[in-house]
């Protein structure tokens, strides 16, 4: 039984936007639209997930899970499967040096279609599966039931919610919205994401939306966290487009219930490091690094063990901490100490320095990141203002950059108008839409926003 009669929910996702910027903002007077939204709701700080890189965190967000459920480990990772590296669009340089046309289709169908865990259910598959309509634009972790083909030939067809729109390459119907990619730094794609979601509430054509803006993280790569101001008013702006189709920000509350969150943080980078120049004497070792995260893999002919692997990085000051199995523990390493750490049922069991994973809601988020089945042998983590080049050598110096388990890199906003609960992470948001309509949550949730 549905809670058929629940107001319908739009998910709001603004990628990489903090906690701070959106304060700030808000303060500032530079953010109306969300500034009345807090006044209506309520609002708080959340956790992501590790590493906090939007891959993995969207499929969170999507699932209700960390890594070890849905599988996705890192913008860049070893398949060990087909014995090759998947990367998902670190840069340009990083999608022409593993393959333009092979990194577009991991990025946009085979991420869904092959490398999201079967034992994953994303919220647009169990709301699909109890009646009720699902919508999305632009968001890359969007499995469902319905069948979509693409309007380019090679893509094919994959299985979204019932309305799916992602950047022209995938529509539900017409809409008259304008080409995504036309000029992105001025903020095209959100643009065309505020056209399809002005389309989907005039018609109220959902019962769950999920209205992803991509534009703040780009803008905040180039200029450095918490000073895109500009580009932030452009989503507020594209929030904006949605009371307006619905007759004003009353009418939108009234019909909707809204969650408004980032998926990951960003901190700035003042130095950069490559982690393949440090492995390069180590036969059988590949680093796949990009942004502040990394995972290193041993592959056939590779004599270390992953203790040996993660010593690697002792000396290397880019690394803030390195992560690896050995048994039925985990271990978190820094300059030799070491913590080991494993979840037992009254708690965590912890033995050496606990201030290794000084960092928010760390030790959960690490054991699952190593648990991910497609994990390298070692995790790094990076430290304070540093960035791991990826796999075309780009970084993002005197920008900003995510996804290491530091605080600034993990906290995102999170406001809830609407609808009961108080998410502390990014993997509860799934579980509490679920709640709100009745449907059970998968079994692995971990359902914390009760």
């Amino acid at each position: 039984m549905t809670g058929a009669s629940s107001k319908p929910v739009i998910l709001v996702v603004v990628d990489g936007l903090t906690p701070t910027m959106l304060e700030a903002a808000v303060e500032a007077g530079r953010a109306p639209v969300i500034a009345s939204l807090v006044e209506h709701g309520t609002y708080g700080r959340a956790t992501s997930v590790f590493p906090s890189l939007t891959p993995v965190c969207l499929s969170s967000i999507s699932t209700g899970a960390h890594g070890d459920v849905h599988e996705i480990p890192h913008l860049v990772w070893y398949h060990r499967g087909e014995r090759r590296l998947v990367e998902y669009g670190s840069s340009f340089g990083a999608v022409r040096a593993a393959g333009i046309g092979r990194t577009l289709r991991d990025t946009i169908v085979n991420m869904n279609t092959q490398h999201l865990g079967r034992r994953a259910v994303t919220v647009f598959e169990a709301l699909g599966d109890a009646g009720l309509r699902t919508a999305s634009v632009n968001f890359t972790a969007y499995r469902g039931r319905t069948p979509h083909r693409s309007s380019v030939p090679f893509l094919g067809e994959v299985r979204g919610p019932d309305q799916f729109f992602f950047y022209n390459l995938f529509r539900g119907e017409r809409t008259g919205a304008p080409l995504s990619f036309r000029n992105r730094s001025a903020g095209s794609i959100d643009a065309y994401a505020a056209a399809v979601g002005r389309w989907l509430v005039t018609r109220d054509s959902f019962d769950f939306l999920v209205y992803y803006l991509s534009d703040y993280d780009y803008a905040s790569h180039e200029h450095g966290p918490d000073v895109a101001f500009d580009a932030l008013g452009r989503c507020d702006a594209a929030i904006g487009t949605l009371a307006d189709a619905a007759g004003g920000l009353d009418g939108l509350l009234d019909r909707y219930a809204l969650v408004v969150l980032s998926d990951h943080g960003q901190t700035r980078v003042r130095e950069t490091a490559s982690l393949r120049a440090r492995y390069a004497a180590v036969e059988g070792a590949l680093p796949a690094a990009s942004n502040r995260a990394a995972h290193v893999y041993a592959l056939e002919g590779c004599r270390l063990d992953p203790r040996q692997l993660a010593a690697v990085l002792d000396p290397e000051p880019a690394v803030d901490v390195t992560l690896f199995r050995e048994g039925s523990e985990a271990i978190a390493r820094r300059e030799g100490e070491e913590l080991r750490f494993a979840p037992g049922p009254a708690g965590w069991h912890l033995s050496g320095d606990a201030t290794i994973l000084d960092h928010p809601d760390a030790l959960s988020r690490s054991w699952a990141a190593l648990r991910n089945p497609n994990a390298g042998e070692v995790l790094a983590s990076a430290a304070d203002g540093w960035e791991f080049e990826d796999l075309g050598g780009r970084h993002h110096l005197g920008g900003g950059s995510h996804g290491s388990l530091l605080a600034g890199d993990s906290e995102v906003p999170l406001l809830t108008v609407g609808i009961g609960g108080a998410p502390r992470s990014i993997v509860d948001v799934a579980p509490l839409v679920l709640r709100h309509f009745g449907v059970a949550t998968p079994p692995y949730a971990l359902d914390r926003a009760a």
